[in-house]
């Protein structure tokens, strides 16, 4: 039997857990309804209780460390201008911010649940400020504690709440930690540095020190601590060959979890704190894939994160700390497709043009004919993104239908190093284009894939992938799929939103002293060498990359090849309505139907 790509749409996903103030109740987000939702339950796989009945999609949910009531985030159409919430005991929702064209992030509850912290543009677009509002305080209420100059973060507060860990973010690769004394208004500096250095995940632990991870003086992210006063940093766990990417602690057990990425794949290390130590527990047992979102509980005596593999939709399991015993807790529906119907794929590396070996993942459907069989080179974003091998409904559908599927981690991607993210950096942008050429030449080798169907598929960064690999090397493509792709880095940088500007001109180039090298390697200066049909897609509320990069390439295009274009009035940087992605999808797979 063959589903319907909605049945796939279908398969439900469940994260961002939460633990209630007496560790018995389990917030979380699932998209049930179309679009993820505040969801509970009080015990594992038991029906679980929906709070919040929005047609937006909610991003977070966080209970109060003192009551049940907890704090949630909502944009509106995908425009990522986060309001907060309060979601009370009996049901009833009252909105705290109400500055609905200012983006606010949550910076967490203080220990007593009377106050929570988040940083907020309100004051200016382009800069983020401090604030701290009381539970019962709302809109004009915040107090402003500081005035930011750049992207700022917070971070969590001190265990006494008279300090807030506040990160500044310079790009992607390059961040600073400060403490801000909510008394004084004093921000004290802990990372002066030179260079990029990036800082991140970043937790107070038990002694009033930060731990976080960075990677100062070394290639790969390691486990640290940062001492609160003097900016001392310690090791806790050296990064060696791969990255320590998360951390979380809870202050009064002393019990930390932090996660390593091997490959793309996550492994989880609990354990208790013992000085600059940590005395490591037994693994947790959890499905091999990718992990992430801790939450402890009470006493730190379990925790909840989520977990998913290529063949396992995301769901929330809770693991005993001490044990490493863990048990599902959540049911995230399948659509009615048996699990056995999922595929897995193999980690693979092939060689670029430079010698350089280029992870990817890469998926055979079953029983896939030798010669005969098309492809999809689905591209990441970021592009300090990485491909994972987590659950994707749309790999799944296209492999059922007898597409190969090959997902390339190159160079620029996370998870590597630092010298691998810095290799596509702005004069060396084509470069990371050229390994999706070499990825396709691997593609060729294999016996099993017919090398006049293979698909360039890509979102965000990755669609602009998509269109440079077209206009560089038109002659590898059957299709092209580009979703909310960059198609003029000149128009990109003039219109994406004022606070994002900075980030990605460390990445990209700046529109001062960059411009004619943006022009160069913009696909709409090299649109007339696109050879194969082109499928546009994007949400009209796009504040990253605005709709004016669908809009033009997609004008210029089709002057020589069959274009067509699907723009959604309430969606943003990608699709996250049940009703769009069914569109979208579905759009995609009858368009690839008629030309591959």
């Amino acid at each position: 039997m063959a589903y319907p790509f909605e049945r796939y749409l279908n398969v439900r996903n469940a994260y961002g857990a939460s633990f209630g103030p007496e560790g018995e109740r389990l917030s979380f987000l699932m998209d049930t309804t179309g679009v993820p939702q505040v969801w509970s339950l009080d015990f594992p796989r038991a029906w679980p209780a929906q709070h919040t009945f929005a047609d937006e999609r909610v991003t977070f949910a966080a209970f109060s460390p003192e009551r049940p009531e907890l704090v949630f985030g909502m944009d509106e159409g995908g425009n990522e201008r986060q309001q907060l919430f309060l979601l009370r005991p009996d049901g009833t929702i009252d909105p705290l911010t109400a500055h609905p064209a200012a983006k606010h992030r949550f910076g967490g509850w203080s220990s007593d649940g009377e106050r929570f912290a988040f940083a907020s543009n309100r004051r200016d677009e382009a800069v983020f400020d401090v604030y701290v509002q009381g539970r019962d305080q709302r809109g004009e209420e915040a107090e402003l504690i500081h005035e930011g100059e750049g992207w700022l973060t917070v971070g969590g507060w001190s265990p006494d709440d008279s300090r807030l860990i506040v990160t500044e973010s310079h790009s992607s690769f390059d961040q600073d930690v400060h403490v801000l004394d909510i008394g004084s208004g004093e921000l004290t500096h802990l990372t002066p540095h030179e260079g990029r250095i990036r800082f991140r995940s970043t937790s107070w632990g038990p002694d009033g020190g930060i731990y976080l991870v960075t990677d100062r003086d070394s290639d790969t992210l390691f486990l640290a601590r940062l001492d609160a006063e003097t900016g001392d940093l310690d090791v806790i766990e050296e990064g060696g060959e791969w990255n320590v990417d998360r951390v979380a602690v809870d202050e009064e057990s002393e019990r930390i979890v932090y996660s390593r990425n091997v490959d793309g794949y996550t492994e989880l290390t609990a354990g208790e704190l013992s000085g600059l130590d940590v005395e490591e527990f037994p693994e947790p047992d959890l499905p091999e894939g990718v992990a992430g979102g801790v939450s402890f509980g009470p006493d730190g005596e379990r925790f909840a994160v989520g977990a998913t593999g290529d063949t396992d939709n995301t769901n929330v399991h809770v693991v005993e700390t001490a044990t490493g015993e863990s048990e599902r807790w959540t049911d995230a529906a399948t659509g009615g497709i048996p699990r056995e119907r999922f595929s897995d794929s193999e980690l693979v590396r092939f060689e670029s043009f430079d010698n350089r070996e280029i992870p990817a993942f890469f998926s055979l459907p079953e029983d896939a004919p030798a010669g005969e069989t098309p492809a999809i080179v689905d591209i990441h974003g970021g592009p300090e993104g990485q491909r994972r091998p987590s659950f994707s409904p749309v790999k799944q559908y296209f492999l059922d239908r007898g597409y190969a599927y090959f997902e390339p981690n190159v160079r620029g991607s996370s998870g590597y190093g630092r010298e691998y993210t810095h290799l596509d950096d702005v004069e060396k942008r084509m470069d990371s284009v050229a390994d999706i050429r070499a990825g396709v030449e691997w593609l060729h080798e294999q016996p099993e894939i017919d090398s006049d169907r293979i698909v360039a598929f890509g979102g965000s960064y990755g669609g602009f992938m998509v269109l440079a690999s077209m206009t560089e090397y038109p002659d590898l493509w059957a299709a092209g799929i580009d979703i909310v792709g960059i198609a003029n880095f000149v128009t990109f940088l003039e219109n994406t939103g004022e606070w994002r500007r900075e980030l990605r001109e460390a990445e990209y180039g700046s529109l001062e002293h960059d411009r004619e090298f943006l022009e160069s390697v913009s696909p709409i200066n090299n649109i007339d060498s696109i050879e194969a049909p082109l499928f546009v897609l994007h949400g009209e509320n796009d504040p990253r990359v605005p709709v004016g990069e669908a809009e033009q390439i997609a004008e210029r295009a089709r002057e020589h090849v069959p274009v067509e274009t699907l723009i959604f009035e309430d969606e943003g940087h990608g699709f996250t309505k049940l009703g769009n992605r069914i569109e979208a999808y579905t759009g995609i797979a009858e368009f690839l139907e008629e030309y591959v």
